[in-house]
């Protein structure tokens, strides 16, 4: 089993969904990619900021879920917050207000215990300090990374370095047609390849996922899900499944990038029926490999 390195957003999250509503609680994309990984026990080193308002039960849950919080930085000012909706259509998220407050100068500080982590997750923070990250890093194994529009639109030459950096990045499909101006995912992805990482994977909610080599080619639906609570963080849970998966495995190797993508994606779909990180907070691996089963049924359909 390989240590994970994670660089993200730990936030207290507003959410209104037509199932579901929560004022200010536990959320942030290292959060949820915490919550993910220990599912197999993966150990976390968290790389993150948070303010006086973060409560100790917080923390507590952290550790809990396995994660170092040596990196976990306390600053006086509120902990970032995002309040957020969901009408009918779960696949998109409506912003009421984003605040940054101590995210807003986050500067990540990796101990020098976190140095030697062959795994790294770099969430979709500013590409800037994502490579700031690489560089206080002693040459991981495996960098995973992921972005968002904001970061393609105003920082992308920063981003382009990331990528070239990345032994695989994450898009999702706005995501990747913004970052190539190509239509074609498929074509998108290769055209990605071209400029360092071995692989992309474009995740695609609840149509499932794409994972894309220079020469190899591997999709997957998504898992049905009879009710949609709450899709928050199912990109993060996605990657933390994905990572967690990989680090006990001794090859990095096609084969297991796409098991380790289907794990993911039905790690993914626990995490959209509750609200939060409550859902995927009480699921066991036994859960996913039952859902699994249900999941090649599913797939698999009738004999045509």
């Amino acid at each position: 089993m390989k240590k994970i390195l994670v660089v993200g957003s730990v936030a207290l999250d507003t959410i209104r969904t037509p199932q579901v509503k929560g004022d200010y609680i536990l959320g942030g994309s290292a959060v949820h990619f915490v919550n993910a990984s220990a599912i197999l026990g993966v150990p976390v080193d968290l790389v993150g900021v948070v303010g006086e308002d973060f409560k100790s039960e917080y923390k507590e849950f952290l550790i809990k879920k396995k994660a170092n919080i040596s990196g976990l930085l306390s600053k006086p000012g509120k902990t970032f917050h995002w309040e957020g909706y969901y009408e009918n259509d779960m696949n998109q998220a409506y912003t009421v207000k984003t605040e940054l407050n101590v995210f807003e100068n986050f500067q990540p500080h990796i101990p020098d215990s976190y140095k030697n982590d062959p795994f790294v997750f770099l969430a979709n923070i500013d590409p800037v300090l994502q490579l700031n990250v690489l560089d206080n890093m002693n040459s991981p194994e495996f960098v995973v990374s992921d972005t968002m529009n904001l970061w393609i639109e105003t920082k992308k030459k920063d981003l382009e370095k990331v990528i070239s950096r990345s032994n695989i990045i994450f898009f999702n499909e706005a995501e990747i047609r913004q970052y190539t101006g190509i239509m074609n995912i498929v074509k998108a992805a290769r055209k990605v390849i071209e400029t360092g990482p071995s692989f992309v994977i474009v995740k695609r909610g609840e149509y499932g996922f794409l994972l894309a080599g220079k020469d190899e080619l591997f999709c997957a639906p998504g898992m049905i899900v009879e009710q949609v609570v709450d899709p928050t963080g199912a990109g993060d849970s996605f990657a933390g499944g994905f990572m967690s998966y990989l680090s006990v495995k001794e090859r990095l190797n096609f084969k297991n990038f796409c098991k380790a993508a289907v794990y993911a994606n039905l790690v993914a779909s626990f995490n959209v029926e509750g609200l939060g990180i409550e859902r995927l907070n009480n699921i066991t691996f036994k859960d996913v490999k039952i859902r699994f089963q249900k999941y090649k049924k599913f797939i698999k359909g009738y004999d045509l």
